[in-house]
């Protein structure tokens, strides 16, 4: 199936102010998590900080670990796959969607998303909800081949794909985290370029 070259519609007003709110509330949750931990920092600590009620909280998040675990970033990933020519096989279309859905993130962007996933794989509630969340991510990688190849979303070889995908995204969150200098852009599309090539081991 061809890419879908519909042109995504300008963010309004509203959206706008939901984004800013939704990036006020992850900052300031992180700083308050590296002042004082995770465990000890509450909803209400947060909505304060972010000069929000509580309730308006949970407009955005249904609960504390969604903070952590949730971003806007799968929308633009979805896009950018969408938006690849044709003639790329699923694993280069996801390489360069990739590329080009990250590039929009800034340093302080990055800096944020390395510390939720130090998060996630360090607090056992995160590391738990996570991969409940899985399920989800997987889904969502599956829909995007199958609807790229016209097969079905509940195709085995299209599911075995994005399990293995998904599979080598949380090889690349292990690794960085213990690899602070690693650029996770440049270590997703390396992983990705591995699987793409048979993921081929040799004895040292």
């Amino acid at each position: 199936m061809p890419p879908d070259k519909t042109e995504p519609a300008k963010m309004g007003l509203r959206e706008k102010k939901k984004q800013k709110t939704l990036m006020t509330l992850q900052q300031q949750a992180l700083r308050l998590f590296r002042e004082q931990g995770y465990h000890a920092t509450t909803i209400e600590q947060i909505a304060e900080a972010s000069e929000i009620s509580p309730s308006t909280f949970f407009r955005y998040f249904a609960t504390k670990e969604a903070l952590v675990l949730e971003d806007e970033y799968d929308p633009l990933l979805i896009q950018a796959f969408r938006e690849q020519p044709s003639n790329l096989n699923p694993i280069q279309a996801l390489r360069a969607a990739i590329r080009a859905g990250f590039a929009s993130i800034d340093q302080e962007g990055m800096e944020a998303l390395r510390e939720r996933m130090s998060l996630m794989l360090s607090v056992p509630e995160l590391r738990a909800a996570s991969l409940i969340q899985m399920n989800a991510s997987l889904t969502m990688m599956a829909e995007m081949v199958a609807d790229r190849l016209g097969r079905p979303r509940d195709d085995f070889e299209v599911l075995t794909f994005a399990g293995t995908v998904l599979g080598a995204m949380m090889a690349v969150q292990l690794y960085c985290l213990d690899r602070p200098e690693a650029d996770f852009v440049d270590t997703v599309d390396k992983a990705l370029a591995h699987l793409e090539a048979g993921l081929p081991l040799k004895r040292e």
